[in-house]
């Protein structure tokens, strides 16, 4: 336990001096450092965004001429930028939305995404069985949305919890990318199941 906390306060104190509301940003860095996922111009969907680290690092990464937009039902803890919009809204409520049309992009949205990331994660009770599953169904949402909103060729990235439907998860997704990566960066305590899925290049969808 001791070593735990020292991992957590070293990449909390670090979050706190770079300017980050979270230690959550040195994820999403070295999966981008990794696998090049962003770059400049680009247009983020950032499911499960608040506190709002992730949202703040991909706003920096994709410049003036980008935008992210964030969804969470929490509100972000962050100063407003010109290239972030935030739709305080379930990710669950964009049940048979489209993005260019239909019945109306559930987040305000009228054209696809270049990637589309998320960390979100369940509200844990230390029941293993009932935390893999909620992550499971969260990660199985974000993976609709992403098939829904990203553009051909777009990148995704999602965070799960190891369970003994991963495996099969992992391939559902790696079908619709040219390339699918599982990864678990070092601000991930080693201990635990979370890991990270990075994916590049979607396929049409037909």
């Amino acid at each position: 336990m001791y070593r735990k906390g020292k991992k957590v306060d070293y990449y909390t104190e670090l979050a706190k001096k770079q300017g980050y509301p979270a230690r959550s940003v040195f994820k999403l860095k070295e999966i981008d450092e990794k696998y090049k996922i962003f770059k400049k111009g680009d247009k983020v969907l950032d499911l499960g965004s608040a506190p709002g680290s992730w949202i703040m690092y991909v706003s920096e990464k994709v410049g003036e001429q980008g935008f992210v937009l964030g969804v969470d039902t929490e509100d972000l803890k962050i100063p407003e930028r010109k290239n972030i919009k935030f739709v305080k809204k379930s990710v669950f409520s964009a049940e048979g939305a489209t993005p260019t049309g239909g019945q109306g992009p559930a987040f305000g949205w009228e054209s696809k995404f270049d990637v589309v990331i998320s960390d979100m994660a369940p509200n844990t009770t230390g029941v293993a069985f009932v935390d893999e599953g909620k992550s499971l169904e969260l990660s199985e949402k974000a993976f609709e949305l992403a098939k829904l909103f990203l553009k051909p060729g777009g990148n995704f990235v999602c965070k799960i919890f190891e369970s003994p439907e991963t495996a099969d998860f992992f391939k559902k997704v790696k079908s619709s990318f040219d390339f699918a990566k599982r990864f678990k960066p070092k601000a991930v305590i080693k201990k635990s199941r979370e890991f990270y899925i990075a994916c590049k290049g979607f396929k049409t969808q037909t």
